[in-house]
């Protein structure tokens, strides 16, 4: 796809030539930090694992990544730029893609930047490297899955603070959805939606990666959440294109 490549090259680069992927990184790096070595008791606990940092992980991404896609489509549609944009010489699949993609790989990068953390437990013990690894993909899965839900969002509205705002609400909806005061609330009232719920959950998918267990069943989930939510995006473009 080499228009979508050259699309999420411009976008990459482009949070890079502002002061706005420097803070999303710094602040990110800074809580994940926080978070793990002092709610996630990474001493007390006496095990050499990154477990603390994960069970943080979807929540830190739950109000961070909204505020990395809220600027992704309002932005050009406020300027005024998403009528360039969409009459480039590319089909419109591939400026979505682009875009998203050039989003993924920054969350990518930002989570890279907390190898400090796995050299720590390293160094600390003996830890099971391949299950930090797979938490670490499922960490990207559910920044994946986060940036798709929040780019459709961006493509409704021209305001970055709405959008923001509609993205953090739906990303707790299905990063919620799995929890037990949630689950018990609806196995009283309407065990069908219960048993929905947890089907739609973010967090209870991203549970198993963080035990080590890469599964195809949650692989496809969100191959397929990623994808719903990309095709809406393409639909609500062609849509206001018409408008």
């Amino acid at each position: 796809m080499p228009p979508a490549l050259t699309v999420a090259r411009r976008e990459l680069a482009g949070y890079f030539a502002t002061p706005v992927a420097y803070v999303f990184i710094v602040i990110f790096l800074v809580l994940a930090g926080a978070l793990t070595f002092t709610l996630g008791n990474f001493f007390g606990r006496g095990q050499a694992d990154l477990q603390p940092f994960f069970s943080f992980v979807p929540w830190l991404f739950l109000f961070l990544v909204p505020a990395l896609t809220m600027r992704l489509w309002a932005e050009e549609r406020r300027l005024g730029t998403i009528e360039l944009l969409l009459t480039l010489p590319l089909p419109q699949w591939q400026a979505v893609v682009g875009k998203y993609l050039a989003a993924w790989a920054f969350c990518g990068i930002a989570l890279a930047l907390t190898f400090p953390l796995w050299i720590t437990v390293n160094i600390l013990g003996d830890p099971d490297n391949g299950v930090i690894l797979a938490g670490y993909v499922g960490c990207l899965m559910v920044a994946g899955a986060y940036l798709a839900l929040g780019a459709a969002v961006s493509a409704l509205t021209k305001n970055q603070v709405v959008a923001f705002v509609l993205a953090v609400a739906l990303c707790f909806v299905f990063a919620a959805a799995g929890s037990p005061v949630v689950t018990e609330f609806l196995t009283q009232r309407l065990p069908v939606l219960a048993e929905v719920a947890r089907a739609l959950s973010i967090t209870d998918r991203f549970t198993g990666f963080t035990r080590g267990v890469v599964a195809a069943r949650d692989l496809v989930f969100f191959g397929s959440f990623i994808g719903f939510f990309l095709f809406v995006n393409a639909v609500v473009l062609d849509h206001r294109k018409a408008d």
